[in-house]
């Protein structure tokens, strides 16, 4: 499989990640059943038609953990980040969340484009990802600094 060119490419669906960062530990989830089952990530999801990134990043992490995510701001027009929650942390039958400290991140036991792209999030640099996977094996990418808007 080779690279797609990025210029041109458009994506089949849209979905969103978010990710809860507070007091040097983020908040994780191993996903239970979907896209990505057996993962470690953020939670997250596909945008509903008419539904904004970040309304579908806060409506996702609601749905599959019970908080809703406060005081954040986009990265990237797909992943975004919130210093706080709302609301009592819950297993659900989509997702089982856990806390870790930044330091141990389990990669291994995620998507391999996220060891790459993290630390980007983690230091709060404006980033474009760009990614190719062939199912679960990740077959190109790069991280791209961008510019404030």
């Amino acid at each position: 499989m080779k690279e797609p060119d990025w210029a041109s490419w458009d994506p089949t669906e849209r979905a969103v990640l978010c990710f809860v960062i507070q007091d040097g530990r983020v908040l994780l989830i191993r996903k239970k059943r979907g896209l990505g089952a057996g993962k470690v990530n953020g939670p997250g999801g596909r945008i509903e038609p008419g539904e904004t990134a970040m309304a579908a990043a806060s409506r996702e992490t609601r749905e599959e953990i019970g908080v809703t995510p406060t005081d954040g701001y986009a990265l990237h027009c797909s992943v975004f980040t919130a210093h706080g929650a709302q609301g009592d942390l819950r297993e659900t039958d989509e997702a089982l969340p856990f806390w870790v400290e930044t330091s141990a991140i389990p990669f291994k036991e995620m998507w391999a484009d996220d060891e790459h792209w993290f630390p980007w999030m983690l230091s709060a640099r404006l980033f474009r990802g760009l990614f190719c996977f062939d199912g679960d094996l990740m077959m190109s990418g790069r991280v791209e600094p961008l510019a404030a808007p």
